[in-house]
């Protein structure tokens, strides 16, 4: 009977130390938000793709291009790919490549979108039942990875690229990416 009184302490202390640990990461300066992901300093998995714009297949060689790019996974439900897609468009006029992956959409509805709202996107990639999403560790739409000239991720971002994102995070890994490439 006296041991069912521990329970509770059990369990306040559980939560306690739960909420010291993400104290502690806010302290040092980690992003509470950011996902952690495997595939960081991996190259890009290899899957054959269909473009949505046009008729071609795509596979790895796609992701090495010799200069950095960004891969932006986004859907048409998504409203934070709305919110974001007038920046992608200034960065694509600012020679940016960005290849855009159209996650878990309708394609004639993602034909629309980039019709209506302009397309910042060298390719895109149709990914309709998520498959390559899933072998990236989407979790949802937006997300935009950085990927070097040889294929191989360096960051992974969630969430609406704009312009203190760009200046903040992608920015300096594009440009360090850049000069690595130059030396």
């Amino acid at each position: 009977m006296k041991k069912k009184l521990f329970i509770p302490l059990v369990l306040f202390l559980l939560i306690a130390a739960a909420f010291l640990v993400q104290l502690n990461r806010n302290a040092t300066g980690e992003d509470p938000k950011a996902l952690e992901s495997a595939l960081i300093g991996q190259p890009v998995p290899i899957k054959t793709l269909n473009g949505l714009t046009d008729t071609k297949t795509y596979g790895a060689e796609l992701f090495r291009q010799g200069k950095p790019i960004l891969v932006n996974v986004w859907a048409t439900w998504c409203p934070t790919c709305y919110q974001e897609h007038q920046y992608l468009n200034k960065l694509s006029k600012e020679g940016i490549t960005i290849i855009g992956v159209d996650y878990k959409d309708n394609s004639a509805k993602a034909l629309k979108w980039l019709k209506d709202l302009g397309n910042p996107y060298q390719v895109v990639l149709k990914d309709e039942k998520g498959a390559f999403g899933l072998d990236l560790g989407v979790y949802g739409a937006p997300e935009t990875f950085i990927i070097d000239g040889k294929g191989v991720i360096h960051y992974r971002h969630t969430g609406d690229v704009n312009e203190g994102v760009w200046h903040t995070k992608l920015k300096p890994i594009i440009e360090q990416l850049r000069s690595e490439r130059a030396e």
